[in-house]
């Protein structure tokens, strides 16, 4: 649902960049689609390895999906790229960390 794009860089600050394409849908789809994006990314950001330059894109069949089933896509995205950190319990959409 989400693709993932990342650049390893010097440590420092993660940056974390949203992307729902104007052909996918109208103006307010594009906007559910980077709040779900944000909040996604806001959730696992604790565990984000630091140094890391993110671009998340959101997929058309994305707009169709739950918040949850897009945050655990994001999150299992992360996990296979390498790039959530130690002590991460796994998706729980319920718990904030």
């Amino acid at each position: 649902m989400v693709r993932l794009y990342f650049l390893r860089g010097q440590q420092g600050q993660t940056k974390i960049g949203l992307a729902v394409g104007k052909k996918l849908t109208g103006a307010a789809g594009r906007s559910r689609g980077r709040r779900v994006l944000r909040e996604s990314a806001r959730r696992l950001l604790p565990w984000i390895m630091d140094g890391v330059w993110i671009v998340l894109s959101l997929r058309e069949k994305a707009l169709k999906s739950s918040a949850v089933s897009v945050y655990a896509d994001v999150a299992s995205s992360l996990k296979r790229a390498g790039l959530i950190g130690s002590g991460w319990d796994g998706p729980d959409w319920r718990g904030d960390g």
